[in-house]
């Protein structure tokens, strides 16, 4: 299956399990909202969506970024 980079978007500041949970993923925090990203397929983008319900997170946005490029390339 194809990986896509989703940047994902959650309400507030994740903490040590919130991190623990997303440590895979670049992890961007403006203490407002927390931004995730990260290269993932179809299936894996549906078990993050379903760590993020889990945890009890609000989902903001969720963006496929176009291939090659990143909102905050490294």
């Amino acid at each position: 299956m194809r990986t896509h980079r989703y940047q994902i978007t959650v309400s507030g500041s994740l903490g040590e399990i919130g991190r623990e949970a997303f440590g895979d993923f670049r992890i961007e925090s403006n203490g407002t909202n927390t931004t995730l990203a990260c290269d993932l397929d179809q299936a894996a983008l549906y078990g993050v969506l379903n760590r993020i319900l889990a945890l009890g997170f609000e989902l903001l946005e969720l963006t496929r970024l176009a291939d090659g490029n990143s909102a905050n390339a490294e």
